[in-house]
């Protein structure tokens, strides 16, 4: 059966920003196995200290994402193009040469870059989110052949909401004028109004997006263009690699951290919606969100906006997700662990001091104790310092509970044939989450740790071991007990 979208993409050019993220590479994967008779992808790349643009291009197509795309589409290099650049830079930082061939070829923008650091300095996450999608909407009106122009945005956005819908809300501070006044500010000062200008939101991360979509309205009004908000990204559902991921930055990050039995606890309401998106659908619904925007008749009144979100259909507890990455961490262990994963959501501060105490500080100062007897360098109560306040940042996430309404997204699944359907699924009504998670905490052990998958058998004995010695410790805490109570009798 025919693919309207596969055939939209037939002899297209695309270009993508965030081309080396997470989500960026599943985009590429898709692109070149699902519309493999395009005609080519730009990815725009910064230069690294060590790493041209074309040497961090090299990396993703010798990576083990696109495995299948070298079976099956044996040439796809040809289709890979590295463009030096920077969006933060004016005019993208292209040079003109480059900047006049992205004109007269590009049909569609994909724009994923953006710092994803919760807590970066709010100069650092305005000029990447908010300058860098205001210098990305002004290239798009040089490129002559553009069709759409879809920019991800984060379902957080608005979460001083607790319901969000899909349109573009206002923000507390006009942009252009954060952006002008941020010129002239000093870092203390940006520090000290930092609290003030983000307001409900948690970090400037939610709130450089919220301006980012502004600007748009302002920037971009008369682009072909969309936003995509996903809320919790995590690993791949069903392709290319079921439960890919390789980065620890998010949710991938905390479940390792679980499964190695270093953290045990956070500040989280067990029953409040863990709202989590697998890659892969998110990477669909904008390979179908840009082919929308160009077949469409008549250009919307205001620009769509696509929340791709899960708890609305198919909603999962933090108390499951957590209770999953215990067991699965149990079943699948990673070879080199802390402890035995365990793990439990705090809901008030007093139960989470008294957790921390217990599960992170005491066992931290008691292993450097015993690295210091016998000559070695202490490195637990470090190491629980900067996992502490890594999870920090996801505590208003974990604590509270959102909805998003889903109108546009599943008009966008109505308009859709059945074949593509089947290949650009773009909800999760039909995830089993037990299964998901399972697959996630492999995904973790083989795509991210790397890990030996035929040595399970030696990962098991381990785990067994450091069963059996906190067995050991907890009878002997409660013969201590036992024996001062009988003492003090």
């Amino acid at each position: 059966m025919e693919s309207l979208i596969s055939d939209f993409y037939k002899d297209k050019n695309v270009l993508i920003t965030g081309a080396t993220g997470f989500l960026g590479k599943v985009v590429i994967e898709k692109l070149l196995r699902s519309c493999s008779e395009m005609e080519g992808i730009y990815m725009l790349i910064r230069p690294l200290k060590n790493e041209a643009p074309q040497d961090r291009l090299d990396k993703i197509a010798d990576s083990e994402l696109l495995e299948r795309v070298r079976q099956e589409l044996p040439d796809f290099r040809n289709k890979l193009h590295a463009v030096k650049g920077d969006i933060s830079e004016p005019a993208l930082g292209i040079s003109q040469s480059d900047a006049a061939m992205l004109s007269s070829k590009i049909n569609v923008v994909f724009h994923c870059a953006a710092t994803i650091r919760f807590n970066a300095p709010l100069k650092t996450a305005m000029q990447l989110n908010v300058v860098g999608t205001r210098n990305m909407a002004r290239f798009c009106y040089n490129l002559k052949h553009l069709k759409a122009f879809v920019h991800v945005s984060t379902a957080y956005a608005n979460c001083d909401r607790s319901y969000i819908e899909e349109v573009i809300y206002p923000p507390p501070v006009q942009p252009q004028k954060l952006i002008d006044a941020l010129d002239w500010m000093d870092d203390t000062m940006v520090t000290k109004l930092t609290p003030d200008l983000i307001g409900k939101r948690p970090n400037t991360y939610t709130f450089t997006k919220a301006c980012a979509e502004y600007m748009l309205t302002q920037e971009a009004a008369d682009l072909p263009l969309a936003i995509v908000r996903p809320s919790i990204i995590g690993a791949s559902w069903r392709e290319p690699l079921v439960g890919w991921c390789d980065s620890l930055i998010g949710p991938s990050g905390t479940c390792n951290a679980i499964g190695k039995g270093l953290l045990r606890t956070m500040r989280g309401d067990n029953n409040a919606c863990a709202d989590i998106i697998p890659v892969d659908l998110t990477a669909n619904l904008m390979i179908a969100v840009a082919w929308d925007t160009a077949v469409r008749v008549s250009r919307p009144e205001n620009i769509p906006v696509y929340n791709s979100t899960s708890g609305g259909v198919n909603p999962l507890r933090w108390g499951e997700m957590s209770a999953s990455v215990v067991k699965f961490a149990r079943k699948y262990p990673f070879d080199e662990i802390f402890r035995l994963p365990n793990f439990t959501f705090a809901s008030n501060n007093f139960m989470h001091q008294y957790w921390r105490i217990v599960s992170h500080l005491t066992p931290a100062y008691l292993n450097d104790l015993f690295l210091r007897i016998i000559g070695q360098k202490p490195r637990a109560v470090k190491l629980y310092t900067k996992l502490e306040a890594a999870v920090e940042s996801y505590i208003h996430f974990t604590t509270h509970h959102w909805e998003w309404s889903h109108g546009n997204t599943d008009m966008l699944w109505a308009k859709m044939g059945v074949e593509d359907k089947k290949i650009f699924v773009i909800n999760s009504r039909g995830l089993h989450w037990p299964m998901y998670m399972e697959n996630w905490m492999l995904g973790i052990k083989k795509y991210l740790l790397k890990d030996n998958m035929d040595q399970l058998a030696l990962a098991r004995a381990q785990l067994n071991k450091l069963r059996n010695i906190q067995w050991g410790f907890n009878a002997l805490l409660v013969v201590l007990f036992w024996r001062v109570l009988i003492a003090l009798t």
